[in-house]
C-alpha cells in the first residue's frame, strides 16, 4: 500500500466521527467519487449501503447516500447489518459496489467506511487511490450529475432475511441445534439482532449479551475484543459454546464449554483439519498473517498442510487466497475467510462452521481446539507520538537481533506499526511464557524511549 495514502488505511477509512476525514462533507465527496468510479460499468451505478450501530452512523450514512445520488447513483439502503452481509448482498444483487459505515472493533467515537467491488471483495489499492485522488485533489463537484440524471435511495427490503437464508443454506436442510445452548455476545454492534436469530432459527437455546445498542456502547467491554463477560456467561449458564463478534461482525472469537477463549488461529486449525479430511482444502494450504501463532504453523506442518503468511490485514489474506486459488485463510484476531462461501471475513459463518462440527462429531469445542497447541505469545501495544522507519532505529534493531538469536527457530519476534491507530504492536512468542514476556517488555521499553516524542 502506498505510503502517500491520506484517507485509506489497511481496512478502509477510519477516524474520529465528525472530525476529518469522517465528516459529512468528506463522506459526501466519497459517495460521489465511489459512484463515479462505478460509472465505468456503463450503467447507472447501484451501491448497497449498510452500517453498524454507532450514533454517528445515521449521519454518515445519509451523507454517503447524498453523495451517491448526487453523482447519479442508486443507493440500496440495507440499514444496520454486518459487513459480510453487505458484501454478500452486493454480489448476489449484482450491484456495482457495496459500502459499510463502520469502525469495526473501535469504540463509538470513531467511525469509518469500507467499500466492496461488484464481486463482494474489498476494493483494490488502485481503485482506492483513484477515489482518494478525486476526493482530495480533484474537483469532485465536477462529478455531480445534471438535474435530469440524479440518483435515488431506496430501502433494501428483507436485507437481514436474505443474509440469514444464505447462512442457513450452508448447513444441510435437516441440520439442527436442538439441545445446544449458545451464549452470544454481539458487542452491541451490527449483528445484535441477526446473530441470535440465526442460532434460534436453527433450534439452539440462545442466551445473549451485547444486544442492546444505544449508539455509544458498541464494543465497550463487550464482543470479540473483550470476551471476559462472555466467558463468565458460558460458565454461569453452562453453555456448550460462546460466540463473540466485533462491532461489524466480520471477526469471531469463541469460548469453549469451560469458559476458555478460542481465537482465530485455533479456529483455522479446526477448519483446516476438517477440510483436509473432507478433501476440500485446496492445494493443502492455509493463509494467515505474520501475527498468527507459531503453534498453528507447527500443527499444520505436522499434517502436511502448508501455512502461507502475509502482512497483517484480512484484505491481504484474501488477495493471497485469490491469487493462488486457496480457500481457507484468516487472522488470529478472528477474521476468518471461507472463500468457497464468502468474499470477506464473516464471524457468523465461521461460528456456524465450528458449531456444526461440534454437533456432527459430537465433540465439545475443548476437544476440537486440540488441533493445535499454542506457543506462549505476548502482544503489547505501545502508544507512540513519532513515526520513524523501525528498521532505522539502531537500539531497536540491536535489541531485536539479540532476542531473535536467543529464540532461534523456536520463537518469533514481530514489531510493526498499527494500520489504524498511533501504536506500535510488539509480538514475541516462544516456548517459555515468562521469557517471552520479558523480551516483549524489553522491546516495548526501547520503542517508548525512541518514539515517545
Amino acid at each position: 500500500m502506498s505510503a502517500l495514502r491520506k484517507l485509506f488505511g489497511t481496512d478502509g477509512i477510519r477516524g474520529v466521527a465528525n472530525a476529518e476525514p469522517i465528516t459529512c462533507e468528506t463522506v459526501l465527496r466519497l459517495g460521489r467519487a465511489v459512484a463515479h468510479y462505478c460509472t465505468r460499468s456503463g450503467t447507472r451505478p447501484r451501491i448497497v449501503v449498510g452500517r453498524d450501530t454507532r450514533g454517528s452512523g445515521d449521519m454518515l450514512e445519509r451523507a454517503l447516500t447524498a453523495g451517491i445520488c448526487s453523482a447519479g447513483g442508486e443507493a440500496l439502503l440495507a440499514g444496520i447489518l454486518p459487513t459480510p452481509a453487505v458484501a454478500y448482498l452486493t454480489r448476489t444483487l449484482q450491484a456495482n459496489a457495496g459500502a459499510v459505515v463502520s469502525a469495526s472493533h473501535n469504540l463509538f467515537q470513531d467511525n469509518g467506511l469500507k467499500f466492496f467491488d461488484a464481486n463482494g471483495f474489498k476494493l483494490p489499492d488502485e481503485a482506492e487511490q483513484d477515489i482518494e485522488r478525486w476526493v482530495l485533489d480533484g474537483d469532485v463537484s465536477a462529478l455531480a450529475a445534471p438535474p435530469d440524471a440524479l440518483g435515488a435511495a431506496r430501502s433494501l427490503d428483507e436485507a437481514s432475511g436474505r443474509y440469514l437464508e444464505f447462512l442457513k443454506s450452508l448447513v444441510p436442510h435437516e441440520f439442527n441445534l436442538r439441545g445446544v445452548r449458545v451464549a452470544f455476545d454481539g458487542a452491541h454492534g451490527a449483528a445484535y439482532s441477526v446473530g441470535p436469530e440465526l442460532f434460534r432459527q436453527l433450534g439452539a437455546q440462545v442466551v445473549a449479551i451485547g444486544v442492546t445498542p444505544n449508539g455509544v456502547n458498541i464494543n465497550r467491554e463487550a464482543g470479540a475484543t473483550h470476551p471476559q463477560q462472555l466467558q463468565e456467561l458460558v460458565r454461569n449458564e453452562q453453555a456448550h459454546v460462546g460466540i463473540a463478534l466485533d462491532g461489524d461482525a466480520d471477526r469471531l472469537i469463541l469460548v469453549d464449554e469451560h469458559g476458555e477463549v478460542v481465537d482465530g488461529d485455533e479456529v483455522l486449525a479446526i477448519a483446516a483439519c476438517d477440510m483436509l479430511a473432507r478433501g476440500t482444502l485446496k492445494q493443502g494450504t492455509v493463509v494467515a498473517t505474520v501475527m498468527s501463532n507459531l503453534g498453528l504453523e507447527v500443527a499444520l506442518r505436522g499434517r502436511g498442510v502448508q501455512l502461507v503468511r502475509v502482512q497483517v490485514g484480512d484484505r491481504y489474506v484474501v488477495e493471497e487466497m485469490r491469487r493462488h486459488g486457496y480457500n481457507l485463510g484468516g487472522e488470529q484476531s478472528g477474521h476468518l475467510i471461507f472463500l468457497d462461501h464468502a468474499t470477506t471475513g464473516d464471524g457468523l459463518l465461521a461460528a456456524l462452521v465450528v458449531v456444526r462440527l461440534m454437533v456432527e462429531r459430537q465433540q465439545p469445542l475443548s476437544v476440537l481446539k486440540r488441533a493445535m497447541t499454542r506457543f506462549p505469545q505476548v502482544l503489547l501495544n505501545v502508544a507512540v507520538q513519532l513515526r520513524k522507519d523501525l528498521d532505522g532505529i539502531e537500539p531497536l534493531r540491536r535489541t531485536m537481533a539479540r532476542i531473535r538469536a536467543a529464540l532461534n527457530d523456536r520463537g518469533r519476534v514481530l514489531v510493526r506499526y498499527s494500520g489504524t491507530e498511533p501504536l506500535v504492536r510488539v509480538m514475541v512468542e516462544g516456548e517459555d511464557g515468562d521469557t517471552v514476556r520479558s523480551y516483549a517488555e524489553e522491546i516495548a521499553a526501547v520503542i517508548r524511549s525512541e518514539l515517545a516524542g
